[in-house]
Formats: structure tokens, sequence, C-alpha cells
């Protein structure tokens, strides 16, 4: 065992020695005690979780010479042949399959025909098969009638990480276990004893690192320790954080906050400047975009949660990045960076030049937030007015009466087609002929759901607060939810349905209400109303769990 690699010298001998696994632990054992084992296990989760070392536990469990009907005594420290030769692997009782090499129905023609034998020395003859699903149709089906009604000495194991392409027949005969996903937690303190054990110098932050880069799973988490000890020069020197990060290819977290920083505030020669430092410093493009990920993540929760709580995954500097940075960015501006980095995410596959995609995408994430910045302007009222009606082209003229405005409006007003100088398109003569009058609010929306314009009509009904209305003249305010090309899209269907120029005024009134809003608030007075009637205090005392949440008119 002294030269073995990590991930074999600290395999689990015993069930005690299963992280992350306990419930499933206890439940084999106790039914190794109670002799009330099934005719096949199924084992499933992601690598290095421990399936296939689940498995030899149980076959040493179930032949160990020195267990009996209620107890498993061998130990790690007192095995016996059996169990012993069961980690050797080379018991002639224990036979274990690669279903990935052996896929076909001669393969398990052949193993069941072996089962026909009885164990030459063990108490039960057991077949580990590995990554199952890889079997073709027919192995399964060859398979099936062994399985549910084995000889009494015989014993299947299956493991695999997908589980879904295993079919239903074959599940149904198996006692099923998922390994779950392993803690951070507690892989940090198992990669602390390892360290321990093999007197090895390294910090704990560079242990938190491997543990979050492993995903849950012990064996990669083992075997990066095993990789950062020796990819440091033989001289004592304690491994750092650092260390681990250029051997990765991992990002400071920091610093791909102070890039993301630069996106933000549109400043792309800094951007480009934080990236190619860190690329000069071995940055692995897959695990930058996976990090540029996982800090869009913490912008989202941040919004949507409130600060963030110090914890194993973020450091207090960090924290407070997210905190400061988050102010300059919506979940509307999250869910498009998002979308961009899983693309380049894919187009990794196809560029030979990896710096060339991320400068690419850092120029893309720039643009993408310039769009909400091309407005340079701020504007109270937005006035639409009609010039000139004698000239063949009109134009939009946007009144300034204020320079500061609030965020809602000026996100509102990304699409800087609506207030440049551009003519509107032409009406054609049939859509003149045809034009229709609206008078009211509900007009308007009653026009926009029979012309099917879904979209606008849901902004009018509930993004859209009127202020007031007359005819040509509209004066709202809105929540932050509206359609960025809201005013664009209502003037030209105004227009176009109308004939006529239409003025929309945008507006601070807070009280303002939504036809959605005053709906709700009616049919909230309409049920408290009803509540107070003989009829409803009838049906409350018959039924007091009954609770009263809408009221309809019969027809």
């Amino acid at each position: 065992m002294k030269n073995k690699i990590l991930a074999l010298k600290y395999r689990p001998q015993e069930f005690k020695d299963l992280i992350g696994q306990e419930v499933m632990a206890q439940t084999i054992t106790n039914a190794i005690k109670l002799n009330k084992t099934p005719n096949a296990y199924l084992l499933t989760g992601i690598r290095g979780v421990g399936k296939t070392t689940t498995a030899r536990l149980i076959a040493k469990a179930l032949n160990c010479e020195s267990s009996n009907d209620t107890k498993i005594k061998c130990s790690a420290e007192n095995v016996c042949s059996t169990c012993q030769e069961i980690i050797n692997s080379n018991h002639i009782d224990i036979i274990e399959m690669d279903a990935a090499s052996k896929t076909g129905i001669d393969d398990v023609r052949e193993l069941i025909e072996n089962s026909k034998y009885s164990p030459t020395s063990a108490n039960y003859k057991i077949f580990i098969i590995d990554e199952v699903h890889m079997l073709s149709k027919q192995a399964f089906n060859g398979l099936l009638k062994t399985l549910e009604e084995p000889p009494p000495s015989l014993k299947f194991i299956l493991a695999t990480t997908e589980v879904r392409k295993i079919p239903v027949t074959i599940l149904s005969r198996c006692q099923r276990f998922d390994l779950k996903r392993v803690g951070l937690e507690q892989i940090c303190n198992h990669l602390k004893k390892i360290a321990a054990k093999e007197k090895a110098k390294i910090s704990d932050k560079a242990i938190e690192l491997i543990a979050k880069t492993s995903e849950g799973s012990v064996r990669d988490s083992i075997s990066l320790l095993d990789r950062a000890l020796i990819s440091q020069p033989v001289d004592n020197k304690l491994i750092e954080e650092q260390d681990v990060r250029e051997m990765l290819g991992l990002a400071d977290k920091s610093k791909i906050i102070s890039l993301f920083k630069e996106v933000l505030n549109g400043e792309e020669k800094e951007a480009l400047e934080h990236l190619k430092s860190l690329i000069d410093n071995g940055l692995d493009a897959k695990n930058f975009l996976n990090d540029i990920l996982e800090v869009l993540y913490l912008f989202s929760r941040r919004i949507n949660l409130g600060s963030i709580e110090k914890d194993i995954e973020i450091s207090e500097l960090e924290s407070q990045m997210v905190d400061q940075y988050s102010k300059n960015i919506d979940m509307q501006d999250i869910g498009l960076f998002w979308q961009l980095t899983i693309k380049t995410l894919d187009e990794l596959r196809i560029v030979g030049n990896e710096n060339l995609t991320l400068e690419m995408y850092i120029m893309q994430l720039i643009h993408l937030k310039n769009l909400g910045n091309e407005i340079e302007t701020s504007n109270e009222n937005l006035n639409i007015s009609k010039k000139q009606e004698n000239l063949s082209e009109k134009k939009i003229e946007v009144k300034n009466t204020e320079t500061n405005l609030s965020n809602q409006i000026k996100n509102q007003l990304k699409n800087t087609n609506q207030i440049r100088t551009n003519p509107i398109k032409k009406i054609s003569s049939l859509t003149k002929k045809n034009k229709i009058e609206i008078t009211s609010f509900q007009d308007l929306i009653d026009q926009a759901n029979n012309e099917k314009e879904i979209e606008l009509k849901y902004d009018l009904e509930r993004n859209v607060k009127l202020v007031s209305f007359s005819r040509g003249t509209i004066d709202i305010s809105f929540n932050e939810k509206l359609n960025k090309n809201f005013i664009k899209s209502l003037t030209e269907k105004l227009h176009q349905w109308t004939g006529e120029r239409w003025i929309i005024s945008l507006s601070k009134n807070t009280k303002a209400k939504s036809i959605f809003e005053k709906n709700l608030e009616s049919k909230n007075n309409q049920l408290e109303e009803y509540k107070k009637s003989e009829t409803a205090k009838e049906i409350e005392s018959a039924f007091p769990d009954a609770k009263l949440i809408d009221i309809t008119e019969e027809e």
C-alpha cells in the first residue's frame, strides 16, 4: 500500500468508512445481520462516490469467514483470508464484470452458465457488474430470469452512473440504493485526515478549493490532493490555495468578480486586460466559464435573496464585492449573460483558439450590457408629438424636462430607435381606410386582444398604470417588468390602428394602479363583502375548514 496512489490507498474497507452514505450503509448492514438480503443490488450515483467500493464491501460482508447470523466481525485490523482475497480482487467466487467492454448477449450467456455452479469456498457467488447501463437490449433480456430467481447461493450487484438507461424490468428486480454527492465539509474533513496521515503540508484554503473542484466526488478529491502533493518541489513547502489554482488552471474568484465589474461598467479595454492577466497565469477556458456561471449565480442570489451570508463557498471579501457590484445589474442582464456563457462553452469544442473565444465572449458581454446604456440623456417625461403633418416623413421629438430619471424609466428607454429622429414606417392606404376609434384605455386593451398582440395586451393590463387617458394622449407609469420596446410598439400600433399620432407621457405617479391590480382589489373587496353574508356564515359553520376563494355568477 505504501506506493499506491492515495485513491486506492485510502479506499474504504468497512461500511463505517463510507463518507456521506451513512443511511445506505446502515440499511445494507442491517439486512445482512437479519439475513434478509435481496437477490440483486443496484447501486447508482455520480463517479467517485463509492459504488464499486460498496459492492466489494457487500461481497465481503456476505462471505466474511468471521461473520455469523447476527454480527459482522471482520475489521480492517483483523482481515480474514476471504476478505483479503476480495480486497486483492482475486477471489474465485467474486466475479467483477465491466459491462462497458462486455456488452453483448454472449457475455451474459457465459455469466448465466457460470451462475449454475455453486461457490467454491465462499458462502455466496457474487457477480459485480459495473457500468451495467452499457449492456445491450438483448443482454438485459437474457439477464431478466436469472435476476428474478437466481440460485440460493448467488447474488448480483449492479453499479451504474446512468440509471435512466436501465430498463424498468431490470430495476423492478433489484433493490436500489442511490449514493449521494458528498458534502463539501465532509470531503474537507476527509482530505485533512489523509493529509495528516501523509504528513503533507497543505493549507485549509487549498483543501477547500480541492474539495469544491471535486463536485461531490470523493475519489476525484483524493486524486486532486495526490496531484497537488506531488506537483510541488520536495522541500516541505506549504501548499497554498494559489498553488492549487495554478495546478488546476483556476482563476481567483475575486479576480473574476473584478473582471465582471469592468464588464458591468462597459470598460472593454480594462476587462480584456484582466482577462489577459488571467490567461498568462494559466487560465483554463472551460473552468473560467464555469466560474463565470458561478459568479452569475452569486449575483442573482444577491439580487433576489439579499446579502449573501458567509459560508465555505465564498469569502467575506468576495461577498462584499458581490454586494457592491450587484447594483449595476438586474435579472434580465443575468439571464442574457447566462445564455451567452452556455453558448460559449459549446463553442469551445468548435473554435481551435480558446483565448480568441474568451476575448470575443468578453466583448459580447460588454455589448449586451451597453445596450442598456446607449441613451445618454435622462428624461422625466417622454413626449412623442406630431410635427409637420403635411410632410411625408414624420419625426418623433423627445423633450427633456429633467436630467435625472429613475432607473426604471432609463431601462424602459433602452431601445434608441424610439427616440431617434428616424421616420416611422408609412401606413398603407388600406390601413388608413380601416382605422378605428379608441376612446378609452379598455378600448386599447380590447383592440390589442383583437389584433392578437398578446405581449402588448399583457403589458397594458399588468405592467402599465394609467394616470390619465384622452384622445391622442396617454399618461402612464409602469413597473420594472415592462417590456423594453413597449413605448415604441404602442406608438406604432396606435398609429397603425387609428391613423393618428399619439403622445405617450411617462409619469412617476406611484398611486396609480394597473388594470390587473384594480381587478384583483375589486375581487378581494367582493370576497370580503360576501364573507359577511348569511350564506357565507352558514357555509363556514357547516364546513369549518372551507375557504372562500372565488365568486362567479351562474349563467
